[in-house]
């Protein structure tokens, strides 16, 4: 398989998180968005929506956007699984998942806060402050999400989860790890909110996290 991806996307570092617990082998192949390397025809023409990441598989059908690659991977490669096997923990899972994939993160990558800067002349201290005001937000409605969920845990009579959902790495952690390494980059104040932090931490504390992340990727920069 090659993954083209840039070391700093979230979506990309997603990716890279799954085939890491996993324990797939892939070749890195990097494509720099700064650089504009994603709208280059050669990439471009391979992928509809002309992004990163994208996975390539081993009989070269190229596959976008992070969402559906992790679930290929997990569908194809089971074990262990992303998913849990109840179908209302997966729902569980997959909410927690697309509260970063699809509330948080499209109102912070980088074409928004281009455009804001290039197309509306949006100051850069006001753009500071709406990624600060949409990151800081998103987490906060997913800290109540956790704990939501740890009280139906309680009743459900299981043990609190030491990950966003149990103990084991789920779609929703390989979300969430991004999306705090993105909020810590520009100084988004993440105070108060234990159980975010709690699963984070949790899942920094694993190889799988650690050999993903941008300081581990061979594109990577200062």
């Amino acid at each position: 398989m090659q993954l083209y991806n840039y070391f700093r996307s979230s979506a990309s570092f997603r990716v890279r998180i799954a085939l890491q617990i996993k324990g797939l082998g892939y070749d890195y192949v990097p494509v720099h968005l700064v650089k504009g390397e994603h709208q280059a025809a050669d990439y471009a023409s391979r992928i509809g929506d002309a992004l990163v990441p994208t996975l390539v598989t081993d009989d070269g059908a190229a596959l976008a956007q992070s969402m559906a690659i992790i679930e290929y991977l997990d569908e194809t490669h089971p074990t262990p699984a992303l998913l849990p096997a109840d179908a209302l923990a997966r729902a569980r899972v997959r909410a927690l998942a697309q509260m970063v994939a699809c509330e948080i993160h499209p109102l912070n990558n980088l074409r928004v806060l281009r455009y804001l800067v290039r197309e509306l002349k949006v100051p850069e201290d006001a753009k500071n402050a709406w990624y600060h005001h949409w990151v800081r937000s998103g987490l906060e409605a997913f800290e109540r999400q956790l704990a939501l969920l740890a009280q139906e845990r309680a009743a459900q009579g299981l043990p609190p989860s030491v990950l966003c959902w149990g103990d084991t790495p789920t779609l929703a952690d390989c979300c969430l790890v991004p999306q705090i390494f993105n909020a810590q980059r520009f100084n988004v104040p993440l105070d108060g909110l234990p159980l975010t932090l709690g699963a984070f931490n949790a899942c920094m504390a694993l190889p799988a996290f650690q050999q993903a992340q941008p300081s581990a990727c061979p594109d990577s920069e200062a």
